[in-house]
């Protein structure tokens, strides 16, 4: 028998639980991450927040870096694990983690990766997180959209150059929001990409 819950977070995990309970779902690095590795330091810690099947984790203890992985989804951490037990990364730990109720502590990551999620309340947390010249690559959704991927709700887009906004108090290193410029079949469409430094 499936009992209702109206508990808000045990909500967001069955939604999510399920979603990642898809096996044709594959781990892969968010595009800011992957493009902007050379800005990545030499070694440190890091932090994959809202990682889902953890592509950006899994990218990042492969380069070396002690990697904490946290999802609300256990269906996402368990494949997670997995992942990097087959490929021997003893460097990534990923926990079951409601992140807006307990999000990271004061100067705890060289460097901070956030993609495809978005809980405006938790910028100050994210930015307090940052050790002293720490990285933050976040990548997620605009409201400026040329296709219909990602979130419905206008809530969970970026409003144009609100990234920048957000992140004020960081020192921008790379922007990118393209919005329905030139040719809109080609690019990256649909999400603002920033790399800053605290």
């Amino acid at each position: 028998m499936n009992r209702q819950t109206n508990d808000p977070s045990q909500q967001l995990r069955i939604k999510w639980d399920q979603r990642y309970a898809d096996e044709e779902k594959i781990a892969r690095p968010a595009e800011v991450l992957l493009n902007n590795a050379h800005l990545l330091p030499k070694q440190g810690s890091t932090l994959d927040l809202a990682c889902g099947l953890g592509g950006n984790a899994l990218f990042l203890a492969s380069r070396g870096f002690v990697v904490e992985a946290w999802d609300l989804s256990a269906v996402a951490i368990q494949r997670l694990e997995q992942s990097a037990r087959q490929q021997n990364l003893n460097n990534l730990h990923a926990r079951v983690r409601d992140v807006e109720n307990h999000p990271p502590s004061t100067e705890q990551f060289d460097v901070i990766v956030v993609s495809y999620f978005l809980e405006r309340a938790l910028i100050p947390a994210l930015i307090q997180a940052l050790k002293p010249d720490g990285l933050l690559f976040y990548q997620t959704f605009t409201q400026l959209a040329v296709s219909s991927e990602g979130p419905q709700n206008p809530a969970f887009r970026l409003a144009d150059q609100e990234l920048l906004q957000l992140f004020r108090d960081l020192k921008v290193r790379l922007y990118r929001e393209e919005g329905r410029l030139g040719d809109l079949s080609l690019g990256s469409r649909d999400v603002a990409m920033l790399v800053a430094q605290k």
